[in-house]
């Protein structure tokens, strides 16, 4: 397996982490799986991660540190635009990859986060979305994204991002 697959898988299996757990939803198979990752991650995250949750992200990535204060988690990329109010994240042990999430405000959602990352240079791949989800892929010289945007029930819209190298 090369090194940069393994990096992204593990930044995957961070994201996965965070949403260890995810109850049921509705709506279509994507809307499903986008809220359901992401609604869970921010729960962890504003709730305070659940050790299990810690233990396997801990056991999965050797070491990731978790951020929780607001924050982008340490050593996140510059390059990498995220949009809306920072909830916290995570990173890998030594820039294996990184895990960020912010609610977007002010009617913001995918579109805007998407076009955000393309006007840092991004190019995007992959893009799915509708009025309130979408997911898709933006790949800089350095950088991959795996963006997912949600709206849970109350309405508050959630942006995932997953940072590997390229």
């Amino acid at each position: 397996m090369t090194r940069t697959r393994t990096r992204r898988l593990a930044a995957l299996a961070l994201a996965a982490g965070l949403a260890f757990g995810a109850s049921g939803c509705t709506g279509s198979p994507l809307d499903d799986i986008v809220e359901g990752v992401v609604q869970q991650g921010v729960d962890e995250i504003t709730g305070g991660i659940d050790e299990s949750v810690r233990g396997l992200v801990d056991g999965v990535l050797g070491g990731a540190a978790i951020s929780t204060d607001g924050s982008l988690p340490s050593g996140f990329p510059n390059e990498v635009v995220v949009t809306g109010e920072v909830v916290g994240g995570a990173a890998g042990p030594e820039g294996t990859g990184w895990v960020a999430q912010s609610r977007l405000g002010g009617g913001a959602g995918f579109e805007d986060a998407a076009a955000a990352l393309e006007r840092a240079g991004f190019s995007p791949s992959n893009v799915s979305s509708d009025a309130d989800s979408g997911f898709g892929s933006f790949t800089s010289a350095s950088y991959r994204v795996d963006l997912a945007v949600a709206t849970d029930a109350q309405g508050e819209v959630t942006a995932t991002y997953v940072v590997t190298p390229a």
